[in-house]
């Protein structure tokens, strides 16, 4: 009788978030159209390693499971993405799971991404309308800008971008490609256009427009697609304007 295919997982686990990490390997039966957060729940359900050790279950973020909500992201053969998206048919194994190391660890494949929430923050990424309520249909935007907008809407703050880029890093403040396009997104809106300046001047200093390395990594990495670099190059532009507009004093240029 042939012998029944498994697949062979290698998984680097952190205890805490101040432990060294580890790696443990783990075999599962194969099943087609395995993806690789139905493996971690298989090897939760019976967290047993290939020496037939009992170990702990594995942590790692998920909802979603259908590429939206971007918490299932971490390291798969040495490359970020999303794990729910990730077939096991078309993974070369072992099939190696790391945390993005970017962020900071908080067991096993779970990461901190609370600093690319600060970033969204510092950019005011959202549209300020507490207390008008009832006002009616907003402006209109044209066609062709909806639809651009529309692909940098698609950003589900997955962190895989800044995974990605070269210049985010325990070194360098530097906010990343995701926050930056969301500037673009919201400046371009009627009615977030009313704190453009503010977005701009905030991408301006240290750890903003200026420490990018333009290595393209991100728009390469991106699950969506979503244009990184080309919302770069158009902040480049408008930074440069607002720029006069802060010198001469004046929001005409």
């Amino acid at each position: 009788m042939a012998e029944a295919k498994t697949v062979r997982f290698v998984i680097t686990r952190q205890d805490q978030p101040d432990s060294a990490p580890y790696t443990e390997e783990f075999d599962l039966p194969y099943r087609p159209n395995m993806n690789v957060i139905s493996a971690l729940m298989e090897i939760r359900r019976n967290p047993v390693t290939v020496k037939g050790e009992k170990t702990t279950p594995i942590a790692w973020d998920m909802n979603c499971l259908e590429e939206v909500c971007g918490a299932c992201s971490m390291v798969i053969n040495g490359k970020p993405r999303q794990s729910c998206t990730a077939l096991v048919d078309q993974l070369e194994q072992p099939i190696r799971l790391e945390p993005m190391r970017t962020f900071p660890v908080v067991r096993d494949l779970q990461v901190d991404r609370s600093r690319m929430f600060d970033s969204l923050k510092k950019v005011k990424a959202w549209i300020p309308i507490d207390g008008t309520y009832n006002l009616g249909p907003g402006p209109r935007m044209p066609e062709r800008k909806r639809q651009w907008a529309y692909e940098l809407s698609k950003c589900m703050t997955c962190g895989v971008c800044l995974e990605a880029c070269p210049n985010v890093n325990s070194n360098s403040d530097f906010i990343g490609p995701a926050p930056l396009s969301q500037v673009r997104l919201f400046n371009a809106h009627p009615t977030g256009a009313m704190n453009k300046a503010e977005r701009l001047n905030a991408i301006m200093g240290d750890g903003g427009l200026a420490n990018c390395g333009n290595s393209q990594n991100c728009v390469q990495s991106c699950p969506k697609g979503i244009p990184l670099t080309t919302s770069i190059a158009a902040l480049n532009r408008d930074t440069t304007l607002q720029s006069f507009r802060n010198f001469f004093g004046s929001d005409q240029v």
